[in-house]
């Protein structure tokens, strides 16, 4: 099947975002059925304050943002991971929270990210404090598909393999990762986090990236969309610039991977429990 997974620049202003996703979207037309699109984090609004999610949030009803990108979904006949958008919550904050829509615009399934990046960077930001601003989910996702079982995680999900390991054991084929990942820690982390996960799940991983700088340099992310197969291997990369990287997957490399190596039935350990 074919994934397209869209590298961003993402900034502060929602309608130049949405139509730099239309233009591409416009470019990608055509080609094989089912087509799974995915898009970064914060694809529609990056790069000011948190707090600015606040003031284009809406509940999973009325979301202006969800009903624009599901009709995304619906116009250009693709299965679409909608990055993330602000979703509300409850004390005046919000959910990062990515839909999966399917080719008819209709809602798959969503997630909402489960770990916050509340960190200091030696970058030009410092200090990220998610959390100021949004709620971390309560439930790993996997959605049915007609080509497979898709599970979903955001950017700083990535640094825990237990989620990892407990969409695997909902039975996940594919993992998909909206991220926003800083310069600074993306040159030495992103590669090998995401090929872990891949070898640890025996999962496709298609994790699409923001890249470059964001409102003149206040903001700098580091790119580098991947598809990365249950092997481990880079199947196909973008480095740097906006576009579209394109590959073709085949999930029947699964079967020959998990029957070889047949780590869930050797793990020791008990499965993973979400903390609440």
């Amino acid at each position: 099947m074919q994934v397209s997974l869209l590298q961003c620049q993402s900034g502060r202003d929602v309608e130049e975002n949405l139509s730099f996703i239309r233009e591409q979207l416009d470019a990608l037309a055509g080609g094989e059925r089912p087509h799974l699109v995915v898009l970064p984090e914060c694809c529609l609004l990056f790069g000011g304050h948190e707090r600015q999610q606040l003031a284009y949030a809406g509940d999973d009803a009325g979301s202006e943002l969800k009903q624009t990108l599901a009709a995304l979904a619906k116009q250009y006949g693709i299965y679409l991971v909608a990055g993330t958008i602000p979703i509300l919550a409850d004390e005046g904050r919000v959910f990062s929270r990515s839909y999966l829509f399917d080719d008819s615009g209709e809602t798959l399934g969503h997630y909402d990210k489960l770990h916050l990046f509340d960190v200091d960077v030696d970058d030009g930001t410092k200090s990220y404090r998610e959390s100021d601003t949004f709620c971390p989910g309560e439930g790993v996702t996997v959605v049915d598909t007609p080509f497979g079982k898709v599970g979903m995680a955001i950017c700083y999900d990535l640094r825990f393999a237990d989620l990892f390991r407990a969409m695997r054991l909902q039975g996940a084929e594919i993992i998909v990762l909206p991220a926003a990942f800083t310069r600074v820690t993306g040159r030495t982390h992103w590669l090998p986090l995401l090929q872990a996960r891949a070898i640890e799940t025996q999962c496709f991983l298609l994790a699409a990236a923001q890249w470059g700088e964001h409102n003149q340099g206040k903001r700098e992310t580091w790119g580098h969309s991947c598809v990365i197969s249950p092997w481990g291997e880079v199947q196909a990369i973008k480095p740097e610039g906006c576009g579209w990287l394109s590959a073709e997957i085949d999930l029947k490399a699964i079967e020959g991977i998990r029957r070889n190596i047949p780590v869930v039935a050797h793990n020791r350990f008990e499965p993973p429990k979400l903390k609440r």
